[in-house]
């Protein structure tokens, strides 16, 4: 019933998923949202390694964002008129109410930013959450998550994501050191994971609500009111930090979190799941790469298998999104 639901609702001509952006434009917007993944992986890494509390971070940078948010939601009356049409379409079953809860996923990755990112490297942390996100981009398109329906499995398709882990097996035999956890790996995957279903369902609100204020404002909340109950609970077993940095660059997170989950829930009527991911991969990596060659973290420098790996998630993007192109054109 729930599916029957949701494709009245994005077949419905007052909320078509008819993209307004060429293909070509959506793809380049998402290599830029995925090079300020890599800034604010940075950000919160070192927000993290400086406060040495990564649950505490995590709070500051979704904090601030939803701060941000709240504002531009009182300034702009389209964001309120969007919850309003949120809340008539949950009640009228045209939206699941697990669909507003993608803030949760964004709290996931913006948490495993600040425990992992600076201990594994912006690089690895990368390939890492790169790897989750392209497995579930494939899922989210196979079984139709996202608000541009279900989109066939094709060779390219299995192909591209075959490439990006590839690319993720080089990069990660040339960085993982001994004495890294394994569970600071499994992290930034379960977060790239989560990725993927955030992207799919932020589309469907942001569809309904008619503005991506709306649905990256509905992601803050969720993601800050869980992220501030497990800092507690964290706090509670080990302690609370006692001072904060003072350089302000290190709370910028939440801004540039606002800016690429916006632009994220736009695009990914146009580019699909998949390919949306696949692009952010892009331009994670390249950010990572260029942030790392320019000020790598300590114990991190860069190495030929970060720039191999780089050069084959590209070719990953760009076997995915030649497919596709074709198929739109046949139609």
């Amino acid at each position: 019933m729930t599916e029957l639901r949701t494709h009245h609702a994005v077949s419905d001509p007052a909320v078509s998923t008819r993209s307004v952006l060429p293909v070509w434009l959506a793809v380049v917007f998402s290599v830029l949202i995925g090079a300020m993944y890599a800034v604010q992986s940075r950000v919160n890494g070192e927000l993290g390694v400086r406060i040495g509390d990564g649950f505490t971070a995590a709070v500051i940078s979704f904090g601030s964002g939803l701060v941000l948010l709240s504002v531009a939601m009182l300034l702009w009356p389209t964001g309120r008129r969007g919850l309003t049409r949120v809340g008539e379409a949950v009640r009228g079953g045209e939206l699941s109410w697990w669909h507003l809860f993608g803030g949760v996923s964004g709290a996931l990755f913006v948490l495993s930013q600040g425990l992992a990112a600076s201990l594994l490297g912006l690089a690895l942390f990368s390939v890492a959450i790169v790897a989750g996100q392209t497995i579930s981009g494939l899922l989210m398109d196979q079984f139709g998550v996202g608000p541009g329906g279900k989109r066939p499995l094709t060779a390219t398709k299995v192909i591209g994501v075959l490439v990006a882990l590839a690319a993720v097996a080089w990069t990660v035999s040339g960085q993982l050191k001994s004495d890294v956890p394994l569970w600071l790996l499994w992290l930034p995957l379960a977060a790239g994971i989560a990725q993927g279903w955030q992207q799919a369902v932020n589309g469907h609100v942001r569809i309904l609500a008619r503005s991506a204020l709306t649905a990256t404002f509905l992601n803050f909340l969720t993601g800050t009111i869980a992220l501030f109950l497990a800092a507690v609970l964290h706090g509670l077993a080990v302690g609370f930090p006692t001072a904060l940095p003072t350089s302000p660059w290190l709370y910028l997170g939440g801004a540039i979190g606002c800016i690429f989950i916006a632009g994220a829930a736009v695009v990914v009527r146009t580019t699909g799941v998949l390919l949306l991911g696949l692009s952010i991969v892009a331009g994670q990596l390249l950010c990572a790469l260029a942030i790392d060659l320019i000020a790598p973290t300590s114990g991190h420098p860069l190495g030929l298998t970060t720039v191999g790996g780089t050069a084959l998630a590209l070719a990953a993007v760009v076997i995915v999104g030649f497919r596709w192109r074709l198929v739109g054109r046949r139609r």
